[in-house]
């Protein structure tokens, strides 16, 4: 099918963090991991870039251990941005349809989608995706393609993601500086929700929720189509500050005792059970109450999809999720977290695992790696299309956005 073998790397910066994800298309177009490289972050805060020289070390080790393990040398990458700056909305589009016969024509498409993306902005902030959800034809929805059809109005939904450009720039001057091209720049949470999805879940209903270090990302699919994107810049680490305030404990005491004895439930067996700390020497100094540490993790975790629920309920959203919510990020790792889930959303809930891409069974079957692989399916998607094109053709991000995420 391809001459060579496309490689595709998908960089996802975050804020405990950074990984680097190589995959390749095989002849028969699967997808196929086949390197991944990390690196602890040390100069990210909420998901987003706030010391660009030490960012950049972090980066370069990520790159050079991904290239040594799929034995190849990585020139460019798809970029994952994330940061409480970057929102989703919806936004329709009018056009009239002018011919006598008021047979709808490409042209008429065209136009439609041009209104749509006629936006008002802040003047700092950039459109980062625009995705076409349906047209509508004199009312009639869910329409794929209303070329041909009859009617005197059209019109097109589409969701737009955008975020404060100097914010979205800074991360990729910090790529840029090693030298490494950046192919495309792709919100983290649709990121993740490639990875994870398949046809069925999306035309079913679902929720994508990426709990990260330092962010919460989500995006939720119906009827085939993204319906909603939010992030929420609260994470893992805010759990351990928490815990670091509400226990009188050292902030890297609270991460070992969030990962060791957290729960994002307080069991009612646990109750009037305690953790003897001991120093270095082993000599106990503080006695902890885990029911009480378990507590402080439980409502900041019910705190996150609270919001969520929230949002997606004024939204009217949650009635159109019948397949379910999937989690991923490393909060998916803390015991209990799908019951809490559950109670918060009352439908099903599942650790996200990858979908339909093979290699590695180590990062495919890690939450925290769900953004980068994404982003590799991005990629995919992005160079199966342009080697299929003809020469000369000009592809655009919104372009190749609107099918990979309808029907990807």
């Amino acid at each position: 099918m391809f001459e060579t073998t496309p490689i595709i790397v998908g960089l996802d910066i975050g804020t405990s963090k950074i990984c680097a994800v190589v995959g390749e298309i095989s002849d028969s177009g699967s997808l196929n991991i086949v390197g991944v490289g990390q690196s602890k972050s040390r100069g990210v805060r909420k998901g987003e870039v706030v010391d660009a020289s030490i960012v950049g070390e972090d980066i370069r080790h990520a790159i050079g251990e991904a290239e040594q393990m799929a034995d190849t040398e990585i020139r460019s990458v798809y970029l994952g941005v994330t940061g409480g700056h970057i929102r989703g909305f919806n936004n329709r589009g009018f056009h009239p349809v002018a011919s006598q016969d008021r047979e709808i024509t490409e042209d008429d498409v065209q136009d439609v989608i041009k209104n749509a993306r006629a936006i008002n902005l802040p003047t700092e902030n950039k459109v980062l995706h625009i995705i076409r959800q349906h047209f509508l034809v004199d009312g009639q929805d869910g329409i794929v393609n209303p070329v041909g059809m009859l009617g005197t109005r059209v019109e097109v939904d589409i969701h737009v993601v955008h975020g404060n450009f100097n914010r979205l720039q800074t991360p990729i001057h910090a790529v840029k500086g090693l030298q490494l091209e950046i192919e495309d720049v792709v919100f983290s949470g649709l990121a993740s929700s490639l990875a994870l999805l398949n046809n069925h879940q999306k035309e079913m209903g679902s929720i994508v929720i990426d709990m990260g270090a330092g962010t919460t990302e989500y995006a939720v699919y119906s009827n085939g189509i993204i319906k909603h994107t939010g992030i929420i810049a609260v994470g893992g680490d805010h759990l351990s500050n928490d815990l670091a305030y509400g226990l009188k404990v050292p902030l890297g005491r609270a991460e070992q005792l969030k990962i060791e004895h957290g729960s994002a439930l307080v069991e009612p067996e646990i109750r009037g059970h305690t953790l003897t700390l001991t120093n270095d020497h082993g000599i106990a100094e503080k006695t902890i109450n885990l029911e009480h540490l378990r507590r402080i993790m439980s409502l900041r975790l019910d705190e996150i999809f609270q919001l969520i629920a929230n949002e997606l309920d004024q939204a009217d959203l949650l009635n159109d999720v019948r397949e379910g919510v999937f989690l991923t990020g490393g909060c998916a790792r803390i015991p209990n977290i799908q019951k809490l889930a559950n109670q918060v959303f009352h439908l099903p809930v599942s650790i996200g695992k990858t979908n339909s891409i093979s290699g590695l069974k180590s990062a495919l079957d890690q939450p925290e790696f769900a953004a980068a692989i994404g982003l590799v399916r991005f990629g995919s998607f992005e160079t199966r299309k342009r080697l299929q094109e003809k020469p000369g053709f000009q592809s655009t991000l919104t372009q190749t956005i609107k099918q990979i995420f309808r029907r990807s």
